[in-house]
């Protein structure tokens, strides 16, 4: 009896310490109606408290907190009615203190939930799967960190984080998450200005990418190698192309010269050329050349516009021993450039044996990377543009009988979607820029990647 009596108040003692710990990590809350504050496991619930006159607006904010622990995580819920198959505009404002990862701490999820609180199903049968022919859930989505707007009650900055999307047709509900996740210690996550609005569906971003799949074997000059793709451009353009992607270091092929006296400034000569050729077409163009920076040779792919002006440059990063023995320097930046129709971005051949180098131009918001390439395993091709899912544009001097490198454009599933296979073709890829790639189990892959990929310990980002 005795023992029985010791269990009972033992039970109640402990009931009552969870009660104060949960009320500790709710106090002041006076949440907003349909709002609810959740966490994975009691033991690492933060602390949520709702701001009235929070915001940059001052129109109240969500906040969610750690205590001196770390690895807190919770989030605020609430479920919004949409209308399936129309497309809504999320946005939200953000706000981190104590937090040096907020791509990661920092988070919104979206679940389009159907009348019965299912998942709802994505519309078309257009996806990566392992299932063909059938439906995939539609798994969760995360908007992206827009930009930062200056708050009116402080000094700090609130980022936007938001995006568009294409309601499931059998939605009828939104399930907004505002995440707080693995937390330092003492920090926090401030959330406001949650907004879920039907728009136009927004037009769709077409591009026209092209790849040139040749050996420039006649002549031993500059001017003569860079003159046998003429036709080849011309027959991008008569095919209607935005973009064509001519090989790597096309002026030295087949000169039996050294880099070096193949090298040029930039502006110079061979950009003068293409850039007649990209304003006579009205179409950009990269092409694999050789540049000479005072006393340093750089293996470069260059961007010119339709404009006829340099657009930008790319400077090789990683170097194979045959460009190291032949004195070239590697490049150390990964410059992205606006064009007309996407965000593009380069790299050159060995870079595509590296993951890093298209995570790199990835991060920094490509959506077309241009890959002049001398040889290389087609693999790390599709690789490259799978775990982006960016278009990868390649061309290369391999013979498809070589079964090796290939000139082709890759799709955000690592398959080619069109290919050169004979000399002196042009292959071209339509695709449309805002339509996203849903895998099974995983969705929008591409939406994720921010939120989910590893972090760099030296870099921390």
């Amino acid at each position: 009896m005795r023992r029985a009596v010791q269990l009972s108040v033992a039970l109640a003692v402990l009931i009552l310490q969870n009660s104060l710990v949960a009320n500790r990590a709710t106090a002041g809350v006076a949440a907003p109606e349909g709002w609810t504050m959740e966490s994975p496991r009691d033991e690492i619930r933060p602390q949520f408290r709702w701001e009235a006159k929070g915001g940059p607006s001052q129109n109240g904010s969500f906040v969610i907190s750690a205590d001196s622990r770390e690895g807190l995580s919770g989030f605020w819920q609430t479920k919004l009615p949409v209308e399936g198959g129309r497309h809504y505009r999320f946005s939200t404002q953000r706000k981190t203190q104590g937090i040096d990862l907020v791509r990661r701490a920092g988070t919104v999820r979206i679940i389009w939930l159907d009348e019965k609180g299912a998942k709802a199903l994505r519309d078309k049968p257009t996806f990566a799967s392992y299932r063909p022919g059938t439906r995939p859930r539609a798994e969760p989505d995360f908007p992206a960190d827009v930009d930062a707007a200056p708050s009116k009650n402080d000094s700090s900055d609130w980022t936007e984080v938001a995006a568009t999307y294409h309601v499931p047709e059998n939605a009828t509900h939104a399930q907004v998450e505002l995440h707080f996740r693995w937390g330092p210690p003492n920090s926090s996550v401030e959330w406001s200005d949650v907004s879920l609005q039907p728009i136009e569906a927004p037009k769709p971003r077409v591009a026209r990418l092209a790849t040139v799949h040749y050996q420039p074997r006649l002549g031993k000059t500059l001017k003569e190698k860079r003159e046998q793709f003429a036709p080849f451009i011309a027959e991008a353009a008569e095919k209607k192309a935005d973009l064509v992607v001519l090989p790597e270091c096309l002026t030295y092929y087949g000169t039996g010269l050294k880099y070096a006296d193949c090298a040029e400034t930039i502006p110079g000569p061979s950009t003068e050329y293409f850039g007649e050729l990209a304003k006579k077409h009205d179409l950009y163009i990269v092409a694999g050349l050789l540049e000479r920076d005072g006393h340093l040779i750089y293996n470069v792919a260059t961007l010119i516009g339709p404009d006829g002006k340099v657009v930008g440059n790319y400077r090789k990063v990683t170097l194979p021993r045959g460009e190291i023995e032949g004195g070239i320097m590697p490049g150390h930046d990964y410059p992205v450039f606006e064009t007309l129709f996407g965000k593009v971005g380069m790299m050159i051949c060995y870079d595509g044996f590296f993951p890093e180098v298209a995570r790199e131009l990835s991060n920094r918001g490509a959506e077309v990377i241009a890959w002049p390439v001398w040889g290389c395993n087609p693999m790390l091709g599709s690789a490259r543009a799978c775990e982006n899912h960016v278009y990868v544009i390649s061309s290369t001097y391999t013979d498809v009988s070589a079964d090796w490198m290939i000139s082709a454009v890759f799709g955000h599933d690592g398959k080619p979607l069109a290919q050169g296979k004979d000399w002196g073709s042009v292959a071209i890829a339509e695709v449309d820029l805002n339509e996203p790639l849903h895998w099974h189990s995983l969705g929008d892959f591409k939406a994720q990647i921010e939120r989910h990929r590893p972090v760099i310990p030296e870099l921390r980002k």
